[in-house]
């Protein structure tokens, strides 16, 4: 009776050496492109796999790697590397493509046409297992509009000959009227939507008289109220230079065009040195008048100190205002009669200006 408890310990431990499990191998863990969906999700110690890539990928290896399962549970390594196939990309759409000319398999190119075209084919295409795409780059058309309707009054004038019965979008057209009326808008279009603009009402319309300007005159006008697309004609009193187009005309909104500006000509505000003015050198005292016209340049010369050498500084004029560069010293009166010929516009020339030459207000001598 007291032998009982060892024989059931005896019994128990044999029980349990006969479940215990064997060792396996699970899927093996490879890369991406290796083919797994006709693996086992189990596998016995000893038991071989020969792997593959996936339609779409290529091998890294001539001869399919095998791979066994030890009896450790692991595999043996896997010396495969799959890559994508690759799809040459349409050459019209490489500039596109951020300079790449090949996108991998399972790629899609999403394609879309600007406002006022409509696609012909596809809006996408995927790079598919043999190097090729699934569908051609689509075409993108221009919406077609209705040829438009002239004025009550007037007719349209189109910016290029048209043929047919419609008009392709981003086409343009200009309204005109009976004299002397004017359209509530001149300018009509084939819009994104693949219509044509209304066409707008011819009425009466009348600018003011003429608005004068500061320092210029009006030339060939009468002043009085003028019709739609009358023009007057400006210029300036010398020594001002008109800015802005000579002519203005009367528009459909009874406005008149933007008038031009007479702009102030410029003194040379240096009462000593030289000057590079109208493609030569001048003393100042020789500019007579001092008085250069508004846009003219001046270059004044400025000295670099550590190469002993001269370099000239440009300055423009506007509108009365001719900014002197810091880097121009007036020389002294003994200096500019007696030692001219040591002036930074008299010595030899720099080969290359300092770069940077910012312009203030002169010092007075």
């Amino acid at each position: 009776k007291k032998m009982a408890p060892a024989l059931l310990l005896l019994s128990l431990a044999a029980v349990f050496t006969t479940v215990a499990p064997a060792k396996v191998c699970g899927r093996p863990r490879v890369s991406d492109g290796v083919d797994v969906s006709s693996m086992k999700r189990v596998f016995e110690i000893g038991e071989d796999v020969t792997l593959s890539c996936e339609q779409g990928y290529s091998p890294s290896t001539a001869t399919p790697p095998r791979i066994t399962c030890t009896a450790t549970g692991e595999w043996t390594p896997a010396n495969l590397a799959c890559s994508p196939r690759m799809c040459q990309i349409p050459r019209p759409l490489q500039p596109f493509a951020k300079g790449r000319t090949e996108a991998p398999f399972k790629s899609v190119l999403n394609f879309s046409c600007d406002d006022g075209y409509v696609m012909v084919g596809a809006n996408e295409s995927r790079c598919l297992h043999d190097g090729t795409w699934s569908h051609p780059p689509p075409l993108c058309k221009g919406v077609n509009c209705p040829l438009p309707k002239p004025p009550r009054e007037g007719r349209i004038v189109h910016d290029k000959a048209v043929t047919g019965t419609s008009t392709i979008y981003g086409q343009g057209w200009t309204y005109e009227c009976n004299p002397p009326k004017a359209p509530s808008y001149e300018r009509g279009s084939c819009m994104a939507d693949g219509s044509a603009t209304e066409p707008p009402v011819c009425r009466d319309v009348s600018c003011s008289i003429p608005p004068r300007i500061a320092n210029g005159v009006i030339t060939f006008a009468v002043m009085r109220q003028h019709s739609y697309k009358e023009k007057v004609k400006y210029s300036c009193l010398e020594p001002y230079t008109l800015e802005g187009e000579a002519e203005i005309q009367c528009q459909n909104t009874g406005n008149w065009s933007s008038k031009p500006v007479c702009r102030a000509p410029c003194e040379v505000g240096i009462k000593r040195g030289r000057i590079f003015y109208n493609g030569r050198k001048i003393w100042i005292e020789d500019l007579r008048p001092n008085r250069v016209l508004h846009g003219e340049h001046v270059a004044f010369y400025c000295k670099n100190k550590a190469e002993k050498c001269g370099y000239p500084v440009a300055s423009t004029c506007n509108d009365g205002n001719l900014p002197i560069p810091d880097c121009y010293e007036q020389p002294g009166k003994i200096e500019y009669n007696l030692r001219s010929k040591n002036l930074p516009s008299e010595i030899r020339m720099c080969v290359a200006p300092p770069t940077a030459n910012p312009t203030s207000p002169p010092n007075p001598a």
